[in-house]
């Protein structure tokens, strides 16, 4: 031994390996034998994993494109807006210092008219200058100087089509504005800045400022707003300018806008929206876990032997464990990858129609962020699903295994302790990604309850599966009586379908609630106690010959007109209002205010009291009593607001109830008149009135007063449905992938099941069975646990449904019964179609060929 040592044999023959090296030489070996059986656990997660991702891919594609055309979407490199002002000469002359370009914008609301035909539209003025960045799009291909030039002393304009349609135009025919009679020059195809002007209730018209001079429609007291948008010297300091900008300029209501996020409302509204799919997907992804974690079980079910044998040769639980899961690592990393794949490719082939359908810029690419997202969910959950079957291998003696016992139900503490860690670190990594704690947070609770309320209707349904089965209803129907017992015995896969089927069907009646619940209230409730008609831009010497025309009016039932400033909440207490108040959105832009001697009988004043009539004093203010609770504020405190360029600072004295859900008038501050003293403003009014006396009250009001804008409140309501009939449709196909995630595992669990239906087909021919009431007795059963998902997932949908629209939405909830009963209808057609998928082979083997191999 000496003479092997010294001439260097045993040092040279390598040690034989151990620990994890040794576990994965194992588990390599195993895996040579193919896929066979983690077809769909590859599947489940790659569905998962693709769905997160490509929700992902769009969402930063949008992101980045906003950013890298921030010039383009502001329409300059920086924007100084002001609320229903002009820039004054000090102003301009600020702009014309830290910039080599300049153009004005000024944007409101008024009547298109071409005869008796009047249409809302959204009135973009603009200068010589405009645009400083991107180009419009006209039809005829002319430039806009072109469309803008007069003829026969008729000053042009430009239009959306859908304003041309409305009005029957054709290029070349003449419209008013106001008292302003212009000429169609082109048809607006597209605007470069379009993405910057938000929701609006109009389609655009575009003119020139100066063409605006006597239409009327822009004086002291209208309602508009002034964008003054710039071009940069290069390599200037934007957050320097902004800086110096709202030091200067922050107690005159300026806001400050530059091509960092030139679109923040719409960069916010992506952003939460992707996070709110994404957590969508993460249903999908439990779905899948779902059928992750039943593939695992059954491969380590067909893995008894296998264990047996190693634990026989020496082999600790520990080593046993390490093996599998390697196995199920390198499998997991499959699937997520084929997800990463496939989330990557279907946005990038899809990226035309994507972007053709938004109208904001999108850059395709494949963007590390969202797929390390999608990995990261993908891994996580395929170990939280895996590592509770894994961990029983450990504690199991292998005579046991031998002798057919099987796995025991608890893997031990250590197990149940990592479990609960992977689903933190799942729970954290939503959070984190996400960047809303409490969505994220509400949407792992409603995942958990939903996995836990359908774990136990599975229990439920199998417990009475089993009674039924026994009890007088079956007796003499030997198809319904096979298909309870198998649903109720120990081997049915009614928890997985259920939970797999039940969580996607869940998400999708939730979904069906919510949106029915949302276009009830808004096309049917909320008419019913809305305006006919807001009127703006009433002068204060038409007000009284408004108020004759629509109150002598038998049709009108009720008319409300008030006086109407903006102005903008700087400071709360003498601090800056966002300080105090956050991101309140009673802060974040500017305000309606009014002012009253006092209260009129719909008013109620809730804390506080109102300031005697004849009051002259220091300022006081009335706010609305819901949202001085979520700002902090109470009595005595100030508020400064910022109208036409002054500050008053007014003292709380009252807090009074606003229902903004009315669709009616409302303020959030009440003035003393005395605070607003020779303050240029106009009125407001709406108009409550029968749908017949619409269109004359509109006709006689336009032809009297021609700069006064109508806005209809059902057109208004027919925007914000088609806005949120947007996102219940976004929401719907993120549910729907859920829903394909549960039928694969459907199909999985059907497949897993179809050697014991082999079997139970040949001992019920034995006994003198048809093949129809075989193939009966599997359509009963699959149809059974398809039904018992689908009435879970309405009741589970039906809560979801019930708190979104009572807790989050404030409105009432009524359960709507056509979308339960397709939802009930599609989890029956699911697990039929799956269970008799893999019913052909059952009902076509030969009884004596499958009894004789189970000897």
């Amino acid at each position: 031994m000496s003479d092997l040592a010294a001439s260097g044999t045993l040092a040279a023959r390598p040690a034989a390996p151990s620990g994890w090296a040794l576990a994965w030489r194992i588990a390599r070996r195993e895996l040579r034998g193919g896929l066979k059986g983690f077809r769909i656990f590859i599947a489940c997660l790659a569905l998962g994993v693709m769905a997160i991702a490509a929700v992902g891919m769009v969402r930063t594609a949008i992101e980045t494109g906003l950013r890298d055309q921030g010039s383009v979407l502001l329409g300059g490199d920086a924007e100084m807006e002001f609320t229903y002002r002009f820039a004054d000469e000090g102003e301009r002359a600020y702009m014309t210092r830290i910039s080599t370009g300049l153009s004005e914008i000024v944007d409101f609301r008024s009547m298109a008219a071409v005869g008796d035909e009047t249409a809302l539209t959204q009135v973009k003025s603009v200068d010589s200058a405009y645009p400083l960045v991107g180009a419009v799009e006209l039809e005829p291909a002319i430039t806009l100087a072109e469309a803008f030039a007069p003829n026969d002393g008729v000053p042009g304009a430009v239009m959306d089509r859908v304003i041309v349609d409305r009005l029957g135009l054709t290029v070349g025919d003449r419209f008013s504005l106001g008292v302003q009679e212009f000429r169609l020059g082109a048809v607006l195809l597209r605007e470069p800045d379009s993405a910057t002007q938000g929701f609006t209730l109009g389609p655009r018209t575009m003119v020139l400022t100066s063409d605006l001079a006597s239409s009327g429609l822009i004086g002291p007291g209208a309602l508009f707003e002034t964008k003054y948008r710039m071009l940069l010297p290069p390599g200037s300091d934007l957050q320097a300018l902004e800086d110096a900008t709202e030091a200067a300029y922050r107690d005159k209501g300026v806001r400050w806008s530059d091509s960092r996020r030139a679109t923040p409302g719409v960069e916010r509204f992506v952003d939460r929206m992707g996070s709110f799919l994404i957590l969508v997907g993460l249903a999908g992804l439990a779905v899948g876990g779902v059928g992750v974690s039943a593939a695992v079980r059954a491969y380590l079910d067909g893995k008894v032997s296998t264990i047996a044998t190693l634990k026989t040769l020496g082999a600790e639980g520990r080593m046993i464990f390490r093996i599998y899961l390697l196995q199920i690592g390198v499998l997991a990393g499959i699937g997520v990858t084929l997800g990463l794949i496939l989330g990557v490719a279907v946005p990038m082939l899809l990226a035309p129609v994507i972007a053709a359908s938004l109208p904001l810029p999108v850059v395709f690419a494949p963007y590390p962020l969202p797929l390390a997202e999608a990995a990261f969910y993908g891994l996580v959950t395929a170990l939280l699903f895996t590592l509770w079957p894994l961990a029983r291998t450990r504690s199991v003696r292998a005579a046991a295994l031998y002798r057919g016992a099987g796995r025991t139900g608890w893997a031990g503490w250590p197990a149940a302790f990592a479990v609960l860690g992977l689903l933190a670190v799942l729970v954290g990594g939503a959070v984190w990604f996400s960047g809303v704690p409490e969505l994220a947070l509400g949407s792992a609770a409603g995942i958990a309850g939903a996995l836990m309320v359908l774990a136990g209707a599975a229990w439920l349904l199998r417990k009475g599966a089993g009674r039924l089965a026994r009890s007088r209803l079956s007796r003499g129907r030997v198809a319904l009586r096979l298909a309870l017992s198998a649903v109720g015995g120990p081997r049915a896969e009614a928890t997985s379908v259920v939970l797999s089927l039940g969580l996607g069907l869940s998400v999708l009646a939730a979904v069906g609630q919510i949106d029915s619940n949302l276009r009830a209230a808004i096309s049917q409730d909320l008419p019913e106690r809305a305006p006919s008609y807001f009127f703006i831009d009433i002068q204060p010497d038409q007000i009284d010959g408004f108020l004759a025309r629509v109150n002598g009016d038998t049709a009108v039932s009720r008319v409300d007109a008030a006086p109407m400033l903006r102005g903008v909440v700087t400071q709360i207490n003498g601090r800056p209002a966002r300080e105090v108040a956050g991101e309140h959105w009673v802060v974040r832009g500017d305000r309606g205010v009014t002012y009253a001697a006092q209260p009129d009988a719909r008013t109620t004043v809730t804390e506080g009291t109102w300031w005697p009539a004849d009051y002259t004093g220091a300022p006081q203010v009335s706010f609305a009593a819901e949202e001085a609770q979520e700002m902090g504020l109470k009595l005595n405190d100030t508020v400064t607001v910022n109208i036409l360029g002054r500050d008053i600072t007014a003292t709380i004295t009252s807090f009074r109830a606003v229902d903004f859900s009315s669709a009616g008038m409302g303020f959030v501050m009440t003035l003393n008149p005395s605070a607003l003293q020779g303050a240029p403003h106009t009125f407001i009014a709406t108009v409550y009135a029968e749908p017949e006396a619409e269109a004359a009250i509109l006709r006689d009001l336009s032809k009297a007063y021609p700069n006064i804008t109508a806005i209809r409140v059902k057109d208004a309501i027919e925007r914000v449905t088609e806005a949120l009939g947007a996102i219940a449709t976004a929401t719907a196909w993120a549910a729907a992938a859920t829903l394909l995630t549960g039928f694969v595992v459907l199909i999985g669990a059907a497949a897993a099941g179809e050697r014991a239906r082999v079997y139970e087909a040949a001992i019920l021919k034995t006994l003198g069975a048809t093949r129809g009431r075989i193939l009966l007795s599997f359509a009963l059963r699959s149809a059974l646990m398809g039904a018992a998902a689908g009435v879970v997932a309405i009741i589970a949908g039906g809560l979801a449904g019930w708190a979104v629209m009572t807790f989050v939405m404030e409105s009432d909830f009524v359960f709507e019964p056509v979308s339960a009963i397709a939802i009930v209808a599609g989890g029956v057609f699911a697990t039929l179609s799956a269970g008799l998928l893999f019913a052909l082979r059952p009902l076509a083997a030969r009884p004596a060929q499958v009894l004789r191999a189970q000897d």
